[in-house]
Formats: C-alpha cells, sequence, structure tokens
C-alpha cells in the first residue's frame, strides 16, 4: 500500500490518497481548497495512472470537504460518509461562515453512499473497515485496514491529543467512549494517521496522550 499525504486548506488539514499495486485507490478526506492543492492531489492521481473508486470522509467537517466538488467535476465520483454526519455535510457553506469567516457557495456533489458501523470499503487488493467513533461530530469514523496494521482517525484521534467537541453536534463523553472502544478493538502496534498533523500508534497514546489515560 502507497500513501501520499497532501497538507490542505488554512487549518493544515490532512488529506490523503492511498493506493495499491493494482493501481485503483482511494482519497480520504479531501480538504484542498486552494487551486494549487485542487491540481495537486488530482495531478498525483492522473500522473501515477491511478483509478479513482472512492471519495471518502471521516466526517463532515468543512476542513476536511472542501474539495470534494473538484474531485466530483475530474472523476465523476461523489463523497462516502457516515449517515450520522449528514446533516453537517448539507451545511459547508454555513460552516465556512461560521468556522472561517468566509463565503462558501460551491454546491456539494450528491452523496455515493451512507456507511454504517461494520461496513466495508474495498479497492484493488484491500479493505477498510468502518469503525464508527462519534464525538468530535456524530458521525465521526476511523477507517482501519486489518492487512496493514493502520487506521486513519480523522480528527478523533491526533498524536498526544483528540479532536475538539465544542463545535457543533460535539459531544465530549461520547468522544472518550469512541476512543475506549477503539483501543479496546485495535491492536496496540496500529498506525494512526490523522486528520490533522503526525502519525501515531494507540501504543504511544496509550503511553503518552492524557485524554486516553
Amino acid at each position: 500500500m502507497k500513501i501520499q499525504r497532501f497538507v490542505c486548506n488554512m487549518f493544515e488539514e490532512n488529506c490523503y490518497v492511498v493506493s495499491d499495486d493494482t493501481d485503483e485507490c482511494v482519497i480520504i478526506d479531501c480538504g484542498a481548497f486552494y487551486e494549487e492543492e485542487k491540481k495537486a492531489i488530482i495531478g498525483y492521481i492522473h500522473g501515477n495512472n491511478l483509478q479513482l473508486k472512492h471519495l471518502l470522509c471521516t466526517h463532515g467537517h468543512i476542513d476536511h470537504n472542501f474539495g470534494n466538488r473538484a474531485i466530483f467535476n475530474e472523476f465523476g465520483i461523489g463523497p462516502e460518509i457516515c449517515i450520522g454526519d449528514e446533516q453537517l455535510l448539507s451545511m459547508l457553506s454555513e460552516q465556512a461562515k461560521t468556522l472561517v469567516g468566509i463565503d462558501y457557495s460551491e454546491t456539494q456533489p450528491p452523496v455515493c453512499r451512507f456507511f454504517s458501523d461494520g461496513d466495508i470499503v474495498s479497492f484493488g487488493s484491500h479493505s477498510f473497515k468502518i469503525i464508527n467513533t462519534p464525538g468530535h461530530s456524530p458521525g465521526g469514523v476511523f477507517f482501519y485496514c486489518e492487512q496493514e496494521s493502520l487506521a486513519f482517525s480523522g480528527d478523533t484521534l491526533f498524536r498526544m491529543s483528540i479532536g475538539r467537541t465544542d463545535f457543533i453536534q460535539g459531544n465530549y463523553d461520547d468522544l472518550i467512549a469512541s476512543l475506549k472502544n477503539i483501543v479496546a478493538k485495535l491492536p496496540k502496534d496500529t498506525l494512526i494517521l490523522s486528520g490533522h498533523g503526525p502519525q501515531t500508534t494507540i501504543k504511544e497514546e496509550l503511553l503518552y496522550n492524557p485524554y486516553m489515560k
């Protein structure tokens, strides 16, 4: 598996293009806001002769979804998101005004799929299992790849920190419960690729993250 990270927009959000030796790929959290970011992601896919199969969203916040329209326009693939964040995804213009103070009128493409806890997303010779992690938002999820012992955590878990819960529909108790669920389900050596900042592991977070004590 090859993972290419693109750091996007004013929030320095991590967008990932994940591919394997079949040349099929997925995008996770296309937060591309500036034109050069959109061109970089699209150019990477075309330049490596990749076939995009899924546009996956760990949750419905604006900084992780700025680029959905650009991807849809280029590849004809709409976002896939947990049903719990359907409302948030429909409120991106309101989020942009509230969180960033900008006017954002770009229409979102139609949702391709609403997934639920335990669902499987497949591409190439790999698959991700959906693990619901509400708290930062109602429909936050992990994308867990058991084959590679790694997970994409969105804004649920960061290196030495966790996602904020003071945004609309956030809930601190739900987030802590989600972290306990993740610890119970995933091996300690699982690599965590977060929605912002550097990678980490479950083991490191259990040792050093104050919210994981």
